[in-house]
C-alpha cells in the first residue's frame, strides 16, 4: 500500500459516520451537549507559526481579538508567535498537546499540513487527525523580485538561457516561501536559489532591501495589501508570477505559472504544490481536544467569520475573508492523497526531497 493510499484510507476512516449538521455540531451530539463545553476562566492561545509583523501574524491577531466572544464561557484568547521551520514547530507543538493541557490553536501554512506526505521525518503529526477549525481565507500566491540593476523583471526572462541567478529568502523548508521557488527551478527550469532561516516575510522584505536576497515567494494577496502594497505600487517590488487555481488582476497583469508548463505530469506536480493556496492559512487544534470542545471551537470560528465587528476590523487591516470550512480542508487533503505515487515522487523531488 502506498503512502498516499494509507493517507487517504486514514482520512476516509476518520470521516466515517460523519454527518453535516449546522455549525459543525459533531455527529450524534445534542445541542445540550455542545453547551456543556464551557471554557470559562480558561485561556485559549493561538500559536502563530511565524514571527510578528507578517500576514500570518496579522490574521492570527485579528482572530484573537474577536474569537473569545463566541466561545462558550468567553475565555481569554491570546495570540503568541511560535516561528520555526515554516510553521512546522507550531504544528508539532499543538498536535502533541494532551486533553489535560490548555487549548492552543495552531495557525500554520498549507504546505506544512502536507509535510508528512513529503517524507519529512520532523513532521510529528498525522494531518488527518488534527482538529481543523478552517481557514480565514482562500488566497492567491505571488512571487516577486526586488528591483535592482541587472536583475530580470519577468518570469520569461528568468527562463531564458544565461539568465542571472535570483536568490529568494524563506523561513524554512516546510514553507511555501521556500518550496515555491524550488518548484519553479526544478520543474520549469528557472535559475533560482533559496536561502532559509528568516522568521517571516517581514524579515525577508528587510533582507531584500539590504540586498541579501532578491526575491520572495508565498506573497498572498492579503499580505501584499496589508504589508507590501507601498513597495508594489512604487515599483520597488515587481510581482512576476502568480500560482494556484485562482487568478487576479488586482495588481495588474501578472502571468500564471500554469502558462509555462506543458507536460501533464509536470502540471500535476504544480497542482499538488500550488493548489495548496486554496487552504490559505488553516487553523487546527490537537486531536486530543474532546469532541464537544472541538465542536464548540468550530462553531465559534464560523460565527467569528460572520460577525460584523470582526469583518469591520478585517476591512481596516485590508484582510480578505473567504473562509474554507473544516470539510473543505479535509476534501482538499484527500484530493492530494489520491494523486498517484509517480506524482508524489516528482512533487517531493521538486522541493529537493
Amino acid at each position: 500500500m502506498t503512502l498516499a493510499s494509507r493517507f487517504l484510507g486514514t482520512f476516509l476512516c476518520g470521516m466515517c459516520g460523519a454527518a453535516a449538521l449546522p455549525l459543525y455540531v459533531a455527529p450524534g451530539m445534542a445541542q445540550a451537549d455542545l453547551a456543556q463545553a464551557d471554557f470559562r476562566g480558561e485561556t485559549v492561545s493561538i500559536q502563530i507559526g511565524y514571527g510578528p509583523g507578517g500576514g500570518y501574524d496579522t490574521y492570527g491577531r485579528a482572530l484573537a481579538r474577536h474569537f473569545g466572544r463566541f466561545i462558550p464561557g468567553n475565555p481569554n484568547v491570546v495570540p503568541k508567535n511560535m516561528p520555526g521551520a515554516g510553521s512546522l514547530r507550531a504544528a508539532n507543538y499543538v498536535y502533541n498537546l494532551t486533553a489535560r493541557d490548555p487549548v492552543d490553536v495552531a495557525l500554520i501554512s498549507a504546505s506544512t499540513a502536507v509535510e508528512p506526505m513529503m517524507g519529512n521525518e520532523q513532521a510529528k503529526f498525522d494531518v488527518t487527525k488534527f482538529g481543523w477549525l478552517g481557514s480565514m481565507n482562500q488566497d492567491i500566491s505571488f512571487c516577486g523580485i526586488w528591483q535592482s540593476p541587472g536583475m530580470p523583471t519577468t518570469f520569461a526572462e528568468m527562463l531564458s538561457p544565461g539568465s542571472k541567478e535570483v536568490i529568494f529568502g524563506s523561513t524554512g523548508p516546510a514553507a511555501i516561501s521556500h518550496q515555491h521557488p524550488l518548484v519553479l527551478k526544478n520543474v520549469i527550469g528557472a535559475n533560482f536559489r533559496v536561502i532559509s532561516g528568516y522568521q517571516g516575510q517581514k524579515q525577508v522584505n528587510l533582507a531584500m532591501q539590504r540586498g541579501e536576497v532578491q526575491g520572495a515567494c508565498g506573497l498572498f494577496v492579503s499580505s501584499i495589501k496589508a504589508q507590501w502594497l507601498p513597495d508594489v505600487q512604487a515599483g520597488r517590488l515587481k510581482l512576476f508570477l502568480q500560482m494556484g487555481p485562482k487568478v487576479t488582476d488586482e495588481f495588474g497583469p501578472v502571468p500564471n505559472v500554469f502558462d509555462f508548463v506543458k507536460a501533464d505530469d509536470d502540471r500535476k506536480v504544480l497542482e499538488f504544490h500550488f493548489k495548496q493556496t486554496v487552504l490559505g492559512r488553516p487553523f487546527a487544534v490537537s486531536p486530543n481536544v474532546p469532541k464537544d470542545r472541538l465542536a464548540a471551537l468550530r462553531t465559534a470560528f464560523l460565527a467569528t467569520m460572520k460577525d460584523p465587528e470582526f469583518l469591520a476590523d478585517a476591512k481596516k487591516l485590508n484582510l480578505d475573508i473567504d473562509i474554507a470550512t473544516p470539510d473543505e480542508v479535509g476534501r482538499l487533503l484527500a484530493e492530494f492523497a489520491s494523486y498517484p505515487p509517480s506524482v508524489i515522487r516528482k512533487a517531493k523531488a521538486a522541493i529537493g526531497r
